[in-house]
């Protein structure tokens, strides 16, 4: 039979009262709808479906879940400007009423629509107007300081009135000079006599000890700006051409420099290692045995960490096997491995040897001086390369006539030494200057002429 609890559960009803009396009051059943719908309303979420904004979303409901207005309102001012709230005061009245500029001197009326509250006062954009003040000179300052007989003294009126009538607008001065009664003068000599009287007034008029900034004109380097600016406008296509050539050219030569400098910087370091390693064996030689060890473990030459092989040291903690100091550092390529192997099999020396605490030591000495044995070859093929383009180069200069033969020796036949040529001949050493800095071969190319072997022999050129 059923019981009150289960009738309150198919009616979804609930309360303290009615679960702890287990019957049905007439409030349960007269209140059920109300408690619904305050159910449903506490439980009710909003979940920002997949796919949408986030911004998109919150333009569907607000923090308190409101439905979207049907019209748009703006109830928060936020980042914009208060709208005009129209018919909120009374309108106040314009009128039509003239009005006179101040910077004007002719007293020209104009009129325009103002309100009725400003009338009378000035108009408010004459402020704007700024003029600039052009020095005065009385009779007896011209006579005694700036009298000049290349200019009258109307002549200097009549500059100086043009100057305070159209704001120092030299160009419209010019235009505005009057060349019929007086003498025909440039730009360049109108600012140059105005310059040069401000100038002495300046001085003239100044208290004794007061610093001056004083305004000076150079009229000649503004002729040869202006005639410089003139050629280069009146340039030709081929002329532009040729000088985008030139500095295509520039750029080029400036390249090739850094990068000989790069290849002279790294042949400097590959001879100092050379150097280096020759000092440190002799020194070894020299030294006697019992101290031998002290001193490796004391004093390490400086060796350029390019030269050679730099093998990793096993400073870590635990057991290693010795034999993985003998192994080739990743930073080695494969081409020097290869190289370093075929010298090591011309010399007849293993390329595993028993792993040693001498052999370990002296094997990796021998792989690093094989290595720089390498490069240094390297470098000399490079260097014997461009070497002998030169010469070719030179010698089709010489056939051509542009420059003299060049000796045996690789003298001048007048005694001088070097690429001498005489003074009248510049063409042809920047032509020899620009071939200095040409690319030379690949390393592919150049492997393949050379024949490298263990026991420093000279090039052999297939």
């Amino acid at each position: 039979m059923a019981t009150g609890a289960d009738v309150r559960d198919i009616l979804e009803l609930g309360g303290v009262e009615s679960e702890n009396t287990g019957t049905i009051n007439k409030k349960d059943i007269i209140n059920s709808d109300k408690k619904k719908s305050k159910k449903s309303s506490e439980t009710l979420t909003f979940k920002r479906p997949e796919g949408m904004h986030r911004e998109v979303y919150a333009l569907l409901y607000s923090d308190k879940k409101d439905a979207p207005p049907l019209l748009p309102s703006d109830t928060t001012q936020g980042y914009r400007t208060v709208k005009a709230k129209l018919g909120s005061k009374k309108v106040r009245p314009w009128k039509w009423m003239p009005f006179t500029n101040p910077a004007r001197k002719d007293g020209a009326m104009f009129y325009h629509w103002r309100r009725a509250a400003e009338e009378g006062k000035d108009y408010p954009f004459a402020r704007f107007n700024k003029t600039v003040q052009v020095p005065v000179y009385s009779e007896q300052e011209y006579q005694m300081y700036l009298h000049d007989d290349a200019w009258t003294k109307a002549e200097t009126d009549h500059l100086f009135d043009l100057a305070r009538r159209f704001d120092l607008r030299f160009v419209v001065i010019h235009d505005r000079y009057d060349h019929q009664q007086f003498k025909k003068r440039s730009v360049e000599d109108l600012k140059e006599r105005y310059y040069h009287i401000c100038a002495k007034l300046a001085n003239i008029r100044a208290a004794p000890g007061t610093d001056l900034k004083i305004p000076v004109f150079d009229a000649g380097h503004e002729r040869r700006r202006k005639e410089q600016l003139e050629r280069l406008y009146n340039r030709t296509p081929e002329q532009v051409a040729e000088e985008e050539y030139l500095i295509q050219e520039l750029r080029k030569i400036e390249t090739r420099k850094k990068e000989r400098e790069k290849r002279t910087q790294d042949l400097q370091k590959l001879i100092t290692a050379a150097d280096t390693t020759t000092e440190q064996r002799r020194a070894e030689r020299k030294a006697p045995k019992k101290k031998l060890p002290q001193k490796k473990e004391t004093e390490k030459p400086a060796v350029p960490e390019t030269a050679g092989i730099k093998f990793p040291d096993f400073k870590s903690a635990g057991v290693t096997l010795r034999s993985q100091r003998m192994k080739l550092p990743s930073s080695v390529g494969q081409k020097k491995i290869k190289a370093l192997e075929q010298m090591l099999m011309e010399l007849g020396v293993d390329l595993n040897p028993m792993p040693t605490e001498e052999i370990v030591q002296m094997f990796n000495e021998l792989r690093s001086d094989l290595v720089l044995l390498y490069e240094l070859k390297q470098a000399f093929a490079n260097c014997e390369y461009e070497l002998q383009m030169l010469r070719h180069r030179y010698e089709a200069l010489a056939k051509a006539g542009s420059i003299g033969p060049l000796s045996a020796e690789g003298a001048h036949p007048d005694g001088q030494a070097g690429l001498g040529m005489e003074e009248g001949k510049g063409d042809a050493k920047d032509q020899i200057i620009d071939v200095v800095g040409a690319p030379l071969t690949p390393n592919s190319d150049l492997e393949n002429t050379l024949s490298v072997n263990g026991r420093g022999d000279t090039l052999i050129w297939t």
